[in-house]
């Protein structure tokens, strides 16, 4: 069986635009199998990535799984005069913000759009989806709790962390959902609409 072949062929997910938003979290290296797998079933796959998610997973990775420049700075964005950062929101199909974390979720929940993923998920217009990663305590947090119920209100879909083995060395609630799950969720979320830049 040619891989190269099923890649080449595969058109499951074409024309469905797909924004994803990378934080800083051990989780990080999870998402490029999402990435990857998401461009291999056809889908146009945009990475975006908080200056703290750099330090987990290299940009050029994402670059390269991709295949598209990955958005890291909204000043670098600017002094380009390349204003993708604004445009690339206007087609999603869905936005999905993996891993999570604790800062993301409360900006988001406040309003607070001071970086590049924050920006962008603040002018996005699609479903935006969130697969919270991070300590146990953090995740039982009511302060998180609260903010995360918030969000939900608002129509934000949640991919529950499981249980497991955490970056703290301890083992409890909030370790990011397996790509496979997470996979899942945004096919899902995809299929339910035609493409909106389909026919363009």
């Amino acid at each position: 069986m040619s891989s190269r072949s099923e890649a080449e062929g595969s058109s499951e997910l074409g024309g469905y635009e797909v924004l994803v938003a990378v934080c800083g979290g051990i989780a990080a290296y999870k998402v490029c199998q999402v990435v990857s797998t998401l461009v291999q079933r056809g889908a146009g796959v945009t990475v975006a990535m908080t200056e703290s998610a750099t330090r987990f997973v290299g940009a050029v990775t994402f670059g390269a799984l991709s295949g598209r420049r990955v958005l890291t700075d909204l000043w670098a964005a600017e002094a380009s005069y390349d204003p993708q950062h604004v445009r690339v929101t206007e087609a999603l199909d869905a936005l999905l913000i993996a891993p999570a974390t604790y800062n993301v979720i409360g900006k988001i929940a406040g309003g607070i759009a001071d970086d590049m993923v924050s920006t962008l998920v603040s002018a996005a217009t699609g479903p935006v989806i969130l697969a919270p990663a991070m300590n146990t305590r953090m995740w039982e947090n009511p302060v998180l709790q609260q903010n995360v119920q918030k969000l939900r209100e608002h129509g934000y879909r949640l991919i529950e962390p499981g249980e497991g083995w955490l970056a703290c060395r301890t083992v409890g609630s909030g370790r990011m959902a397996e790509p496979d799950e997470i996979l899942d969720v945004v096919v899902e979320q995809l299929k339910s609409a035609k493409p909106k830049n389909r026919g363009q």
